[in-house]
């Protein structure tokens, strides 16, 4: 079995078709996803979802790249995760890709979240794209992390280096993959995925985008993440099931209230 731990199925492309998708998890053998949170007006919609289907889980956050909304508290963000099916705080982190300019409100944000992550307990979800030295900088300085007394958490989507997942994996956090993984121009990624210890990798779609080999550059979705398990357990040389066991003991040894819902 696998789980898809980043996807955002709230988003109307994907929203508009639950069912099918419902469906398509479970011929592919996707028992669990959780549904990621990227602000606050449309986290009800994220929660929602995950009131009404039980393999379903949700985070509360503000992506980095959503200038024009309302900034988060940490003790808001606290306030929000009480919700048994919040698994998560985020997501969260730094983008210097997309956004230019005078960023500090970007990092002023990052450290609310890092501060309602050890207050609730919950982890972090972390989006970090051509910004991982501050990143990692301030997660540093938030005391984010097991190796501070935070909580571990997720670098989601990870496109960086080596030695940036090494940093991350230090502080007790995981690396998840998703379709890039699988791109052919993705040689560099496909070594830190080899690289990092198994027990430090989850697997993700962030659908409804960067679906997988076959599918890509059409609408991505839970169920694809099977391809995401299949190239990483050939990339390792190491078996589908093991790969299935491992990103799943994973996912359940981070959001630890996953089990709790």
């Amino acid at each position: 079995m696998y789980i898809d731990s980043h996807c955002h199925i709230n988003f109307p492309e994907l929203a508009a078709k639950l069912p099918e998708l419902m469906q398509n998890m479970q011929n592919n053998g996707v028992t669990h996803a959780l549904c990621v949170s990227v602000d606050l007006p449309d986290f009800p919609q994220v929660l929602a979802l995950a009131e009404q289907y039980p393999h379903i889980y949700a985070s509360v956050g503000v992506h980095p790249d959503y200038e024009d909304t309302p900034e988060p508290s940490a003790q808001q963000l606290v306030e929000l995760a009480q919700h048994p099916k919040i698994i998560a705080i985020g997501e969260t982190g730094l983008d210097y890709f997309r956004l230019q300019g005078d960023l500090e409100w970007q990092r002023e944000r990052f450290r609310q979240h890092i501060r309602a992550s050890r207050l609730s307990r919950k982890p972090l979800i972390i989006h970090t794209r051509a910004a991982s030295a501050d990143t990692i900088r301030i997660m540093r300085e938030e005391g984010a992390g097991t190796d501070q007394g935070g909580v571990a958490g997720v670098m989601h989507c990870f496109t960086e280096s080596l030695e940036v997942a090494q940093a991350a994996v230090e502080m007790g956090f995981y690396i998840s993959f998703s379709g890039i993984l699988t791109f052919k121009s993705a040689k560099d990624l496909q070594a830190v995925a080899k690289a990092l210890p198994l027990d430090r990798i989850l697997i993700e779609t962030d659908s409804p985008y960067l679906a997988p080999v076959p599918f890509r550059g059409k609408m991505n979705e839970p169920a694809y993440v099977k391809h995401v398990g299949e190239f990483l357990a050939d990339l390792r040389g190491i078996s589908v099931l093991e790969v299935q066991q491992t990103t799943t003991e994973n996912f359940f040894r981070l959001f630890q209230f996953a089990r709790e819902a």
